[in-house]
């Protein structure tokens, strides 16, 4: 087949004690996820069911490289996340085998230009700009399932130029990663190679150029980088 141009390379994951990549095909998000954030922007935990978004595939960063800081804002915050990545998909999973199509999780960051998102939330607008820009998808290497290894309880943190900004479990989500995925799959039908952040515990904060994150997931994986640039404000 001849393209009009070249394709852009694939979006892909490094996998740990693995030479082989993990191609990414969508990101998809969940928001307020822990009880704790949920309450520190206001809101209730358990209100309302899960709330998706989600990311450009490119939007992910690997191998701990450097993240630019973005354009359009003076408000970047950090979020880190589980992520799940899908080893197979479908439509209407039932929560029952819904961790049958996991093919591993890895450590992300959920960048948000918050100053945008609230714009958004006033205006009762989409977040897309908020959440999907450039590499605003860090993401660690993946460590596959094995067996009994499903993620379900352990440290989730983040530091920030060597402080703690935010620490939680796992066991504290409020919608597990298999109620994740089956209420997903029922808006959309899953596919390999997607994505699932699954939400972040309390402590998200602003962040600025030249700021060292460093991000870890008890038994999945770490994740550390730079944010460099400029920024505005």
């Amino acid at each position: 087949m001849t393209y009009i141009f070249t394709p852009p390379p694939t979006p892909a994951v490094p996998v740990s004690g693995n030479d082989a990549l993990f191609a990414v095909n969508r990101i998809y998000c969940v928001g307020q996820n822990y009880s704790d954030h949920v309450k520190e922007m206001g809101g209730d935990p358990k209100k309302n069911p899960p709330i998706f978004f989600s990311k450009p595939a490119n939007a992910i960063v690997t191998g701990n490289q450097p993240v630019n800081y973005p354009q359009a804002t003076s408000d970047l915050h950090h979020e880190v996340e589980l992520v799940v990545a899908m080893a197979s998909g479908g439509r209407a999973i039932p929560v029952s085998e819904a961790l049958n199509h996991v093919y591993g999780y890895a450590v992300g960051v959920d960048f948000t230009r918050r100053d945008l998102q609230l714009q958004a939330k006033q205006g009762g607008k989409p977040w897309d700009v908020a959440k999907g820009f450039d590499q605003s998808a860090p993401v660690s290497a993946i460590h596959p399932v094995g067996e009994g290894s499903h993620a379900e309880e352990g440290t989730i943190q983040l530091a920030v130029n060597g402080e703690l900004r935010q620490q939680g479990d796992l066991s504290q989500m409020i919608w597990s990663v298999a109620e994740i995925i089956a209420a997903l799959s029922n808006l959309f039908e899953l596919k390999t190679g997607d994505l699932i952040f699954t939400g972040t515990p309390a402590g998200v904060s602003a962040v600025n150029a030249g700021d060292r994150i460093e991000a870890s997931v008890e038994n999945v994986g770490e994740l550390a980088f730079d944010l460099l640039g400029e920024q505005q404000g």
